[in-house]
């Protein structure tokens, strides 16, 4: 059962990341890009609701079946959604986003199809920043860009 799915990224900046999944044990493979960020760090998460109709807040928390406190990707602790930062290495660019993730799936209990991608303005403190809000988003700040992660021709 090879997956793919795909998020177009709409707001401040813009994206299209693609999502790929060989079989029901093996990670996702995060890949794509994303165009307009400020150089530095920004949050990358699948938040809960695929709904966009009030931008990017109707979109709602972490994605967070497993009802634990944010934190790195690599975290035992963690949201299913937390897919720690990407970085812009300039003002503006294009900004390639590569990752693997175990946590998230395109099928079962932690499909993220029909779920909505969040770019943030500020970095993630991957849960230890000791910020109020560390443990629920990374205080990872404004939301800039989202999309609905659909599934992709194959």
């Amino acid at each position: 059962m090879p997956a793919k799915a795909v998020c177009v990224l709409n707001g401040d900046v813009s994206g299209t990341i693609f999502f790929d999944q060989k079989d029901d044990k093996s990670p996702v493979v995060v890949s794509g890009e994303v165009n307009g960020l400020s150089k530095g760090k920004h949050g990358f998460h699948v938040h809960e609701f695929g709904d966009n109709t009030n931008g990017c807040t109707s979109a709602g928390p972490h994605f967070n079946p497993n009802n634990k406190d944010h934190g790195a990707p690599d975290a035992a602790i963690r949201h299913v959604g937390d897919l720690g930062n990407i970085e812009a290495t300039s003002d503006g660019g294009k900004t390639k986003v590569c990752i693997q993730d175990s946590q998230i799936s395109l099928s079962g209990p932690n499909s993220i199809i029909g779920r909505t991608l969040v770019v943030h303005g500020d970095p993630d403190d991957l849960g230890v920043g000791g910020h109020e809000l560390s443990k629920t988003t990374g205080n990872a700040g404004a939301r800039i860009a989202c999309g609905v992660i659909g599934l992709a021709k194959s």
